[in-house]
């Protein structure tokens, strides 16, 4: 690959960066809009844990997990937090 080459693919990248950026900004505010119920707000949470991971995808090769290994550890954690919430409502 010549320098234009490598210039044409620096400049997508920063350009995908950016609109990752938005998206994320823009689930961010969404997060804080009431009214929709938990089910969007669970939908745009795991939206921003993908976007992030994408974000790491496109600036550490070979850092990133998998669709699948990201979703895994999503349920893992909600998992938890789950019995964590439970044990806190029986101990009252």
């Amino acid at each position: 690959m010549d320098s234009d080459d490598l210039k044409a693919i620096e400049n997508q990248r920063q350009a995908l960066l950016g609109q990752l950026t938005a998206a994320e900004a823009a689930l961010r505010t969404g997060l804080h809009t009431h009214g929709f119920g938990s089910t969007a707000r669970e939908h745009m949470e795991r939206a921003r844990a993908h976007i992030q991971e994408a974000y790491v995808a496109i600036n550490e090769v070979n850092r990133a997990r998998t669709v699948e290994q990201l979703v895994n550890d999503l349920i893992r954690v909600q998992q938890v937090m789950d019995a964590a919430t439970r044990g806190k409502s029986q101990r009252i």
